[in-house]
């Protein structure tokens, strides 16, 4: 009988974003850019961590993309841009099913990942 009850608790507990969950922001709404803005930019971090976590499965280039949808290439801020929502609700703040690992950024990376799309993912 308590088997019956354990799957409602914890489908009502992930969908109120509770932390075990991993969904501290569900979606990039949810996650405010400071008031005074970010001082992250695509050439003082975005480009790095597209470049380092990224781009060997979402690089126009990359031969071996891992199932990765064509449609999800991150060459270019532009195209960063473009998904950024998407790009947030995988990897940003307290998402991290991207990358799929083994070298998955940090946790202080994810929240730099997550204020530099809140704000919009300057250039």
């Amino acid at each position: 009988m308590a088997s019956l009850f354990r799957f409602p608790v914890v489908a009502i507990l992930c969908s109120l974003g509770v932390s075990a969950c991993g969904l501290f922001y569900s979606e990039l709404d949810s996650y405010p850019c400071p008031p005074q803005g970010t001082t992250l930019r695509y050439g003082n971090f975005g480009a790095a961590f597209m470049d380092s976590h990224c781009q060997s499965c979402h690089g126009s280039q990359s031969i071996d993309r891992r199932g990765a949808p064509g449609e999800f290439i991150f060459d270019s801020v532009e195209q960063i841009q473009r998904h950024r929502a998407r790009i947030f609700v995988r990897s940003a703040a307290g998402n991290d099913s991207m990358p799929p690992g083994p070298d998955d950024p940090s946790e202080e990376d994810r929240t730099k990942l997550a204020e530099w799309l809140a704000c919009g993912a300057p250039p």
